[in-house]
C-alpha cells in the first residue's frame, strides 16, 4: 500500500507569507515545482528594499541611509527614516522589511531607557552593539528580519562602527560597513574612496558619493538619502538628491 503522501512535500507547501502576491507560480516560495531554485526569488530583507552605510573618520563617524520604502518594485514612499538616535554620539540604521525596523526600534528605545535609569548614564556603542546583539539572537529561531548598523564615539571620542546580520553575529572595522540592497556596489565604491582619517567634511563628501554612485544602479534603493556625521560637538545632518526613476 502507498502512503500518503506529506503535506511538506507538495509544491508550494513551503511558501512564504512574505512574497505577497496570491499567483500560483510566486505561491511556491523560491523553489519551484522542480525543486530548482528560480532567478526571480527575491530575499525578504530585500522586501522593501533600503540600504545603509556607515564609515569611520578622524575623531568622527558617519551613518547614510536612503529613504525609498517599496514593496518589492512598487515605490510606496521616499521619505523612510531608517536611521535612528541612540543618543547624542550614537545612531544605528536598519535595513530589511519595514515592519521589523520599526518594531525593533521601538524596543531599543524600552531597553536603552531602562539602561539609562538604572546606570544612571548614557550607554556606550560598545555596550549597545553587546545588548542588541543578544537582542537579535534571542529571536535565532524567528528572526527580526533586519540588518543593523551603528556608529557612536565612546567617551574618549573614539570612532566605533559595526554591523551584524539577522541573528546578531557582529563584525567589527576601523573603516566601513554597508548594508542592503547594494551592498555590492557599495563595497567596491567605499573602497575605492575610503581613506584613513578623514575630516568630517571629507568624510561627508565621500559617503555621499559612494551612496549615490550605489543607488543609481539599484533599482530597490534610492529616491533620496540621509547623511549624518557624528563628531564631540554635535550631529550634523544633510539631506540628497537622488534620482527617482
Amino acid at each position: 500500500r502507498h502512503l500518503p503522501r506529506p503535506t511538506s512535500d507538495l509544491p508550494g507547501a513551503d511558501s512564504g507569507a512574505a512574497c505577497g502576491s496570491g499567483s500560483r507560480d510566486e505561491a511556491q516560495g523560491p523553489a519551484g515545482s522542480d525543486g530548482q531554485l528560480r532567478e526571480d526569488a527575491m530575499s525578504i530583507l530585500e522586501y522593501n528594499g533600503g540600504v545603509a552605510m556607515v564609515m569611520v573618520g578622524k575623531n568622527c563617524v558617519g551613518i547614510a541611509t536612503d529613504t525609498r520604502l517599496g514593496v518589492q518594485g512598487q515605490t510606496v514612499a521616499f521619505d523612510f527614516t531608517r536611521a535612528f538616535p541612540v543618543h547624542s554620539k550614537l545612531w544605528i540604521g536598519f535595513t530589511g522589511l519595514a515592519t521589523d525596523v520599526q518594531s525593533v526600534e521601538q524596543l531599543l528605545r524600552f531597553r536603552t531607557s531602562l539602561y539609562r535609569l538604572r546606570e544612571e548614564r548614557e550607554i556606550s556603542p560598545r555596550a549597545f552593539a553587546a545588548m542588541l546583539s543578544s537582542l537579535l539572537y534571542e529571536r535565532r529561531f524567528g528572526p527580526w528580519f533586519i540588518e543593523p548598523v551603528v556608529a557612536g564615539l565612546d567617551d574618549d571620542n573614539k570612532p566605533f562602527i559595526t554591523g551584524m546580520d539577522l541573528i546578531g553575529c557582529p563584525v567589527e572595522t576601523d573603516q566601513f560597513v554597508v548594508a542592503g540592497t547594494s551592498t555590492k556596489n557599495m563595497h567596491g565604491a567605499c573602497e575605492s574612496f575610503f581613506r584613513p582619517d578623514l575630516e568630517p567634511d571629507d568624510l561627508f563628501e565621500v559617503m555621499s558619493q559612494c551612496l549615490l554612485a550605489s543607488l543609481e544602479r539599484d533599482a530597490m534603493s534610492g529616491w533620496g538619502a540621509e547623511v549624518r556625521i557624528i563628531t564631540p560637538e554635535g550631529v550634523t545632518t544633510r539631506k540628497l538628491k537622488a534620482r527617482q526613476d
